[in-house]
């Protein structure tokens, strides 16, 4: 599946928040050195998810970020509508603005089995499987970039 840059970011920060003790708040700074997300992207990325709901923000000493809720009950759903990249009811996979099955254009039929795939993807897959996946000493770190 590709996804856009934003919704990337959004699903590494987040799998990444799972892996961390419930409770225990990581900075922004942290986060980005540990998922190889740009700060000031990251910074943006983090704001839609703590304006949907799905992260808690604690300024000051000690503070940062971390999931809202227990990470089972974060679908990745939620995670792509945070960020707009969960496609729109709809919108037409073709460029005419919107189509169904009464008016459909050329990419209609493939294009809904294919959002179809995505939401039961998106809705059935929740951040507990990235946690349970990773081991609490052993998180997953951006692979440093040769030159």
């Amino acid at each position: 599946m590709i996804v856009s840059q934003t919704a990337e970011y959004a699903l590494r920060a987040m799998a990444w928040l799972a892996t961390v003790p419930r409770g225990e708040p990581i900075r922004a700074t942290d986060l980005s050195t540990s998922t190889g997300i740009p700060p000031h992207y990251l910074s943006k990325v983090l704001r839609r998810l703590v304006l949907a709901d799905l992260l808690v923000s604690q300024k000051g000493q000690g503070g940062g970020f971390m999931l809202a809720r227990p990470a089972a009950e974060i679908p990745f759903i939620e995670i792509l509508s945070a960020v707009d990249a969960y496609p729109t009811e709809g919108r037409c996979a073709f460029g005419w603005g919107t189509c169904d099955d009464a008016h459909p254009c050329p990419l209609h039929g493939v294009w809904s089995r294919l959002n179809d795939h995505i939401h039961e993807w998106a809705s059935s897959t929740n951040l507990q499987e990235i946690a349970d996946g990773a081991c609490a000493d052993e998180r997953f770190v951006a692979p440093v970039e040769h030159e």
